[in-house]
């Protein structure tokens, strides 16, 4: 269930006391999401950190209202560094992803002089591990994990997670494939629903109120926690988190959501799932993102995955979109980077997943 209240402290002096660790006139604070000039300038600070770690920035504003606004907050807490003028130089955000397992990003700006950098980080760390006590000990854990992502090359973001206790885990590669229109016609049918040996590949139902069907939504949540269930780091996740966390996605819409039914017996079966985004060209058409596909395993070798990647394709070349991405687990058992290569995804770039495990009553 979604709590009513964050579990988080958002108080940044409750965690981190009389800190001495910044520089006269440097302080902790708070973001505000009313205020256009912190979240421009958090906006900046987030790109600048991803043209620093793979060359270029796709994250905009709305990317940085998903962490900090009073909507968000409800799963995640925010903390900035603000230097002597007030300007926001360092960001740390935390999500409350799923029981056991919390997310964090760690930003600090690039022209900051090496010693304030470095202070600004340990600050950022200090709240991180405090947040991590805090939201263990609501959800009664004794052991809370801090999961963040780093990209590949960015070796000063490493240095940093090393000294402070955290271990490489896990790599991805972030892969695309580019789209055609005439792939339009990759499929046997409309996007919206067709069938292929058996299996029925179609949208959620819409129901009277043109919201989508909520059995089917239950049926999507059903199969991905299926789907994953053995795969790294996976973690139980309810229905009303799973819908409140992908509702808050810039990029999410009702009718870039899949099932795939099995009707041998008749009744059809749900046994796949495919949950797509929408990813804004900075400078150019859209394209299209596959933030979730899953197979049940009993249903594995029916073409089920590849029929959903065909579908979200030919969708995809119908809304005249020039791409697909996606993510895959680069260390993956599965051998699901073989089917993205075989039709035609390249790996753009790649980062990596980094844990520290919490005691939570430290």
């Amino acid at each position: 269930m979604i709590p009513e209240e964050s579990r988080f402290e958002s108080d940044p002096t409750e965690l981190l006391g009389d800190d001495d660790t910044l520089p006269n006139g440097w302080e902790v604070g708070l973001v505000d999401p009313s205020d256009r000039f912190d979240v421009a300038r958090l906006t900046h600070l987030l790109r600048a950190h991803e043209r620093h770690g793979r060359g270029w920035a796709a994250s905009g504003v709305d990317d940085v209202l998903v962490e900090v606004s009073e909507h968000g907050l409800r799963m995640r807490e925010n903390i900035v560094v603000r230097d002597p003028g007030g300007e926001i130089r360092a960001w740390g955000s935390v999500h409350d992803r799923a029981p056991g397992r919390m997310l964090y990003s760690h930003i600090v700006e690039r022209e900051l002089p090496d010693k304030i950098a470095k202070r600004c980080s340990d600050v950022l760390f200090e709240w991180a591990v405090g947040q991590a006590k805090t939201v263990g000990a609501a959800r009664g854990l004794e052991v809370q994990q801090i999961d963040t992502g780093a990209f590949q090359d960015d070796d000063r973001q490493h240095n940093w997670l090393m000294a402070n206790g955290f271990e490489r885990v896990r790599t991805w590669w972030q892969m695309t494939r580019p789209v055609t229109p005439e792939e339009a016609g990759l499929i046997d049918g409309d996007p919206a629903a067709w069938e292929l040996e058996g299996v029925v590949f179609r949208r959620v139902r819409r129901a009277g109120s043109g919201m989508p069907d909520e059995d089917d939504l239950r049926g999507v949540h059903d199969v991905l926690e299926g789907a994953f269930v053995d795969h790294f780091n996976s973690s139980e996740e309810t229905f009303e988190e799973f819908l409140h966390r992908l509702r808050e996605d810039p990029g999410h819409r009702w009718d870039h959501w899949w099932l795939a039914e099995l009707t041998d017996s008749g009744t059809p079966q749900a046994v796949g799932a495919l949950v797509g985004t929408v990813s804004e060209g900075a400078n150019g058409p859209d394209g299209s993102y596959v933030s979730y596909l899953g197979v049940l395993e009993a249903a594995r070798g029916r073409g089920v995955a590849k029929g959903l990647l065909r579908t979200i394709i030919a969708d995809a070349a119908a809304r005249e979109r020039d791409r697909v991405g996606l993510e895959v687990d680069a260390d993956s058992p599965t051998g699901a980077a073989g089917l993205y290569t075989s039709m035609g995804w390249v790996t753009k770039y790649v980062t990596e997943s980094w844990h520290r495990d919490v005691p939570v009553a430290d």
